[in-house]
């Protein structure tokens, strides 16, 4: 029973922190917003989990990991844009999207402070003003 109030723990951990980065992205109006950063962190978050504790030793919890950083640039790719004149959007919503799932791989693993330093890293460079040009 305490492995699984854990796992729950992490889980909301997990929603909670994915909320903080999706918070700011849904003020800034973008495309993934409080929502999206939400259910990749947990998505993350569960993967992490069941391969820890689902599969024993059958699976390999490195070989989850890797697999959740492969696919999380292909939707990462997805929020990126080329317009006309070469101008490039969604880089940063791309960039949050690749942290928010380590965050969750982090909070799946047990790694709270690092997932929480990351989230509160994270956070202070998306409110900074943007650098003068």
């Amino acid at each position: 029973m305490a492995i699984e109030l854990e796992m729950v723990l992490r889980l909301l951990l997990a929603a909670a922190l994915g909320a903080i980065i999706g918070y700011q992205r849904e003020r800034a109006a973008k495309p993934a917003g409080l929502r999206t950063h939400i259910l990749i962190c947990i998505g993350a978050t569960l993967f992490t989990v069941a391969s820890l504790y689902g599969f024993g030793a059958v699976a390999d919890p490195a070989r989850v990991a890797a697999g959740i950083v492969a696919g999380i640039g292909f939707i990462g790719a997805g929020a990126i844009i080329r317009r006309e004149g070469g101008i490039v959007e969604g880089l940063t919503t791309a960039a949050t999207i690749w942290a928010v799932a380590a965050i969750g791989l982090a909070a799946g693993a047990g790694l709270y402070i690092a997932a929480a330093v990351t989230t509160a890293v994270v956070s202070i460079v998306l409110f900074l003003p943007h650098p003068i040009r």
